[in-house]
């Protein structure tokens, strides 16, 4: 009763204080208690939400930011539960997609293939890893709920690549030792940039703060971020275009009728084998290729990708992802989403070279927005008018020195209980699943640590979790990851 009198009086008072001067303290917490059924087994969790400082050099608060963390109750052996770490990307983007629509214990309410639907709402998630892991939501400065509380420190402070990692890196540390989690096994998830994000992260926080993880899970990865060392442009970066085409063009029964008539999972492994073994070869010659071989190399791109031979020419073999979705379905009148090309969109003028807006996109901030504000004040009993910021104030971002994908590759090669596994959408325009595998096959050259990467691929985009039956399957991929990377006892980190 004292504690429930406690919890009241911290959230009236809060609540006067925020909407005083719109703002939140830098170190505040609010705790609630929740049950969940997951596969079948019903049990108690606690959810912390509230603000940790992030602290300058002389220990003063110049921001903080703002976290859920989920424990399931009960736990004989906190010890031995792993403990997972969850961001999302923009850069500029708060926890709230992941974190609401995945492997959170609370998904918000849409149909079967990820669509809004009202009225707006949340409901459980039977497929969380809340039954295997605990897990933690951090929005970065200014992301979500969080913000800089010293208006005079520099923005470098905290926006660009590096100095993200450097300060979220020590932010961890503190997190982990006022939740006493050092001895749990530990997971880094990143969705889009949040990839960039938790490879830089895992090297930083060996190499920093002496804390080493058991895997990294990679969203969607970026092309950008996850790579500062393995270059995807020019004609490597045409080719590994084309898979993603034929999946987009399947969806859309766009593909021509032997093709259409099989199942996407037989027609893929022939196309990223003719991007990977023959187009980057045609590409690479540019101007100086065979006329013979450039028009057979148009004839068989329109074959997989929906379009016609002829616009495949007029862009010397290279099609521009933006003119593909606006290409694909113009004589119906569509556009196709550029992060999930399930979706469709309507144009002001069927001509143009890319869509007005990202369809996908609108479609999300639909459910997403009010859901997470519905939920953090009715179920967790988070009052603030601070607004929360889907996508928050950034830039500009500093986009130098980025060896993201090298650290990831040292921090795996320095720490041999290090597992990396990919997640990918096959509709995914922006992150696209072939670039992704062919990251992860560049990601370690030697080929020495290829048994601890792996891929996983869903007949969805960029939140392939958005869909009902992939948000099953992505969360059971994760369940697996995670308890087969956890050592048995007493097995010793080593070659």
């Amino acid at each position: 009763m004292k504690k429930s009198l406690l919890m009241i009086l911290a959230i009236v008072t809060s609540s006067f204080i925020y909407g005083k001067d719109r703002s939140l303290p830098p170190d505040t917490t609010i705790v609630s208690s929740h049950s969940i059924t997951v596969k079948g087994d019903r049990f108690n969790y606690k959810a912390t939400t509230g603000t940790q400082p992030v602290w300058d050099e002389n220990g003063k608060p110049v921001a903080y930011c703002h976290y859920t963390y989920y424990e399931r109750s009960n736990v004989k052996d906190r010890a031995s539960r792993p403990l997972m770490i969850s961001f999302n990307g923009g850069p500029g983007s708060g926890s709230v997609w992941m974190h609401l629509a995945y492997t959170g214990p609370t998904i918000l309410k849409i149909d079967d293939e990820g669509y809004p639907v009202q009225p707006y709402g949340v409901r459980e998630n039977p497929y969380s890893v809340l039954d295997v892991a605990d897990i933690v939501y951090v929005n970065p400065v200014n992301t979500g709920y969080s913000r800089i509380v010293d208006e005079e420190v520099k923005r470098e402070k905290f926006f660009g690549v590096n100095s993200d990692i450097e300060y979220l890196a020590e932010w961890i540390n503190t997190f982990v030792q006022r939740y006493n989690r050092w001895e749990s096994p530990k997971y880094l998830i990143g969705e889009s940039y949040g990839t960039t994000r938790v490879s830089g992260l895992s090297l930083a926080l060996q190499g920093r703060q002496w804390m080493y993880l058991n895997g990294v899970i990679l969203v969607s990865p970026t092309g950008l971020g996850i790579d500062g060392s393995i270059g995807r442009s020019g004609p490597v970066g045409a080719a590994l275009k084309v898979p993603y085409f034929t999946a987009a063009a399947w969806y859309h029964k766009k593909l021509p009728l032997d093709l259409q008539q099989q199942d996407l999972a037989q027609i893929l492994p022939e196309v990223e084998d003719y991007a990977i073994n023959e187009l980057i070869a045609v590409i690479a010659k540019g101007g100086f290729v065979q006329e013979s071989e450039r028009k057979e190399a148009a004839r068989k791109m329109a074959r997989y990708s929906g379009i016609s031979e002829k616009v495949i020419l007029q862009h010397n073999l290279d099609i521009p992802t933006s003119f593909f979705w606006k290409e694909l379905l113009r004589e119906e009148g569509y556009t196709v989403g550029r992060l999930d090309s399930r979706y469709k969109g309507i144009d002001k003028a069927d001509a143009g070279e890319s869509p007005d807006f990202n369809s996908e996109l609108t479609s999300w901030l639909h459910s997403f927005t009010p859901a997470i504000n519905y939920y953090f004040k009715n179920v967790l009993k988070f009052e603030t008018d601070v607004k929360y910021n889907m996508f928050g104030s950034v830039h500009p971002w500093d986009w130098d020195k980025d060896n993201t994908g090298e650290n990831l590759r040292q921090a795996m090669a320095q720490n041999p209980y290090l597992h990396t596994m990919i997640q990918s959408g096959y509709y995914d325009g922006a992150t696209r699943y072939f670039d992704a595998k062919y990251t992860m096959w560049r990601l370690d050259p030697s080929g020495r640590m290829k048994e601890r990467l792996s891929f996983k691929g869903y007949r969805s985009g960029h939140m392939m979790y958005l869909r009902r039956e992939d948000l099953e399957t992505s969360n059971e991929d994760i369940r697996e990851f995670i308890q087969k990377t956890i050592p048995g006892k007493n097995v010793p980190a080593k070659y």
